[in-house]
């Protein structure tokens, strides 16, 4: 039996769309906003908000907010690294870094998104590995739904929390 090493994890998922077409959905406010959050909002290093399809630079700073939670519950972080084609870097607050990338395998899409230097205790173990896993598997999931068939699987009903599809 493999011992689970809680400092990092892998998530990957095929998805029948172009690379570029899904590296925007990261690296824009509106793409990322079409799949995974309710509001996003891209600053550059000398301080302008990125317009909504305008692509992340590194260095840029980032708020997001999500359905079915409220407004007091908000990300900060900090663009560590990306290319324009394929590789999207973030912080994820006390969560560890996230990087995100689009890649061929035997003919598919994949999006694989690693999070790693995930605190090694007991709350980094829950809320951030277990959590962020479990979280990051449905948001990933919702990206296949809404570029393959067009269907966004998220409750967008503020008011509502404490649901299966957030």
């Amino acid at each position: 039996m493999s011992t689970i090493k809680w400092s990092t994890f892998t998530v990957r998922i095929d998805v029948n769309a172009p690379t570029e077409q899904l590296y925007v959905a990261w690296a824009t406010r509106a793409g990322i906003e079409s799949w995974f959050l309710r509001l996003s909002e891209y600053k550059s290093a000398d301080g302008f908000i990125r317009k909504d399809d305008e692509l992340v630079q590194k260095g840029d700073t980032y708020k997001w907010m999500w359905y079915g939670w409220p407004d007091d519950t908000v990300e900060h972080g900090t663009v560590l690294d990306c290319n324009g084609r394929d590789t999207f870097k973030f912080s994820f607050g006390k969560a560890g870094i996230c990087t995100v990338r689009i890649y061929k395998e035997l003919g598919e899409t994949i999006v694989e998104l690693v999070q790693e230097n995930i605190p090694d205790d007991e709350e980094g173990r829950q809320m951030w590995h277990v959590g962020c896993k479990t979280g990051w598997t449905y948001y990933l999931t919702n990206l296949k739904s809404v570029y393959q068939a067009g269907v966004d699987l998220r409750n967008k009903k503020q008011g509502i929390g404490k649901l299966l599809n957030l």
